[in-house]
């Protein structure tokens, strides 16, 4: 009886899918600091004459470290989060466990690959084979954590328009889906004529500006004939596509680093302090009106002019696309959120 009460078939969906994303986000916590820490290892056992001694001094100091953070911060903060639920009920704005990964993980991963650098520029030895793989592992295991935050109140099987509101989520529930009806039946029955003849139209004929269309609050036409799997949507999956085009600048910014002309000079170290500050947006809600702030302010302005700088020093070690696209987005968001309020740039129907 006992047995039986304590097999796997007993676990509900919700504690199989709250033991999954633990799981995952715990070794996205652990998994880089022992792949990063056992390369700078690897480098320190060649610049010290294949001293195995240090290796594994450095490669101990690794599994200490992650034992200290685990028992210390990251397994008391998750009990908070999970069972003190009013204790953090209030908290809307921004994502403690996202932050703190960005400290316990991000934070010393990126420390150590500068370190790293350093060591080799020191000794003048090449950049060992071994470079690209942490710092693309650094970022997955935190675009992992980020999807796992964002995914939480969404159930794993049925509709996207399902939320597990009684699960294992933190914070607000996402926004309530409702169905939006067409614009003609919103209008009053005998309105429609009056509304097109006050606009100058024929009768009978309804002339609605045409940007209602493109408006985002219309629902979108569906089609029903054979392929109509091709016009299914999820949100779900466009939650996961989001989540990596998030984080897309910031993966571009740390791809220039490995370019043999900033790896070899001084220019690697603000690459990787403005990109872990990029990181930083990480922790701010998804539904926050502080993200787009953030995102001008710890990503975009600093990444125009650190891009600007880098492409006048050492040419175009990154793309001039993401030069315009920073560009753009500071002076749109400073347009649209202070410059349109101003009266020279209001009240103007042609615009």
């Amino acid at each position: 009886m006992i047995v039986s009460c304590c097999s796997p078939a007993m676990l509900s969906g919700k504690t199989i899918k709250l033991l999954l994303y633990e799981g995952l986000q715990f070794a996205a916590l652990v998994v880089p600091v022992f792949v990063v820490v056992e390369r700078f290892a690897r480098v320190i056992r060649v610049v010290r004459g294949w001293d195995e001694t240090a290796y594994w001094l450095v490669v101990a100091a690794s599994i200490a470290y992650v034992t200290s953070v685990t028992l210390l911060v990251w397994a008391p903060l998750k009990y908070v989060t999970l069972k003190k639920r009013r204790v953090v009920a209030e908290i809307t704005q921004w994502r403690p466990t996202a932050l703190a990964y960005l400290l316990l993980c991000t934070l010393p991963c990126f420390a150590v690959i500068v370190a790293g650098y350093k060591v080799q520029m020191d000794r003048g030895l090449d950049g060992d084979p071994f470079t690209e793989l942490p710092v693309s592992l650094v970022l997955f295991c935190l675009i992992c954590v980020d999807v796992v935050e964002r995914i939480r109140p969404w159930r794993l099987m049925g509709k996207s328009d399902s939320f597990d509101l009684d699960g294992d989520a933190l914070g607000p529930a996402p926004p309530h889906l409702e169905r939006v009806t067409t614009v003609s039946a919103q209008l009053p029955a005998d309105g429609g004529q009056e509304e097109s003849l006050s606009n100058g139209g024929p009768p009978g004929r309804s002339s609605y500006p045409a940007s209602y269309l493109y408006s985002s609050s219309v629902r979108p036409l569906t089609y029903s004939g054979p392929l109509r799997v091709l016009w299914r949507r999820d949100a779900r999956a466009e939650l996961l596509v989001g989540s990596f085009l998030f984080w897309l600048d910031t993966v571009e910014m740390l791809r220039s680093a490995g370019q043999p002309a900033v790896f070899g000079s001084a220019w690697v170290f603000p690459v990787y302090v403005l990109a872990f500050l990029s990181a930083l947006r990480g922790a701010v809600a998804p539904q926050s009106g502080l993200l787009s702030a953030a995102g001008v302010a710890l990503q975009d302005l600093p990444f125009f002019v650190l891009r600007l700088a880098l492409t006048a020093a050492l040419g175009f070690v990154t793309p001039a696309l993401y030069l315009l696209k920073n560009l753009l987005v500071c002076l749109s968001y400073g347009y649209f959120t202070w410059l349109s309020r101003l009266t020279p740039f209001r009240g103007h129907s042609m615009f």
